[in-house]
């Protein structure tokens, strides 16, 4: 049975995707963004997202934890420095997958993976971003004291 098995082994054994991976998480985290299959993508996504979220918290736990993943020295250091110090405030979704279509050689689907808060075409023109926060919270309306009613203005006034 198959149950639960949902990983995408990528035409590769264990240590040799591992390797590909990290070499294209290092690739990322250097360039900002890289071209690579849809499919390489989005594995990609589900292996460097875990490691920038520990990066948020620069303990020698995490980097001891994302240095064993990633293997090399300047990539984990850009990532702890300089990643982390853009990505603190986001809860998540580090990166963004936009389709570039189909390769010419062999009609592979290609697509670009990026670091979201480096893309300045979609942070251009926009004001810091606010949080979003749930109506049921109560916080916004319920605390404001209300504004007088004209029967109550009117039974002020005599």
């Amino acid at each position: 049975m198959r149950h639960g098995k949902k990983f995408n082994h990528l035409g590769r054994k264990t240590a040799h995707r591992r390797a590909m991976l990290a070499n294209m998480a290092c690739s990322l985290i250097e360039h900002k963004r890289i071209n690579t299959t849809t499919a390489k993508a989005k594995a990609l996504k589900q292996f460097v997202e875990p490691l920038i979220t520990k990066s948020k918290e620069d303990t020698t736990h995490n980097r001891r934890i994302v240095m064993a993943r990633l293997r090399q020295k300047d990539a984990v250091a850009e990532l702890f420095r300089d990643v982390a110090e853009k990505v603190a405030d986001r809860p998540g979704g580090y990166t963004r997958i936009i389709k570039l279509g189909n390769r010419l050689g062999d009609n592979a689907d290609m697509a670009m993976i990026e670091l979201v808060d480096y893309n300045e075409l979609y942070t251009a023109g926009k004001p810091a971003k606010k949080t979003r926060r749930s109506r049921r919270g109560g916080g916004g309306k319920a605390t404001a004291t209300p504004a007088p009613t004209e029967t109550q203005a009117s039974n002020e006034e005599e």
